[in-house]
């Protein structure tokens, strides 16, 4: 499997996107969670891909602040019901292809990547 998560209104992700030459004609399954949620199957596989909820969770999303999550400790069940409700959680783009899994637009994660898809 080739898929990726993602914002299509999200600058860098559609910059990731260009850079690794993902998009449906490369085979990818490209899934825009502001138009189609990410189910809790979905979130579970990735989940088992990245080892934790927390892996998957954005602490840059304006509504971490906002709700004062920075304050709270947080459970892994925390992590995946902010990220089921509100998809800026999801911290993006999260690219799984096979049984690996790339999370977010970090330097090093992105040159993984890429190398990864050359």
């Amino acid at each position: 499997m080739k898929k990726i998560y993602y914002l299509a209104t999200c600058d860098t992700c559609k910059k990731i996107m260009e850079d690794a030459g993902i998009s449906a004609q490369s085979g990818f399954q490209l899934q825009d969670i502001r138009t189609e949620k990410i189910t809790p199957q979905q979130l579970g596989e990735m989940k088992q891909l990245a080892g934790s909820y927390e892996a998957l969770f954005s602490r840059r999303a304006l509504l971490y602040k906002e709700l004062g999550l920075k304050d709270k400790k947080l459970a892994e069940s925390d992590y995946r019901d902010y990220i089921l409700k509100h998809d800026t959680f999801l911290k993006r783009p999260v690219v799984v292809v096979g049984d690996r899994i790339f999370i977010g637009s970090e330097k090093k994660n992105v040159e993984a990547l890429t190398a990864f898809l050359s």
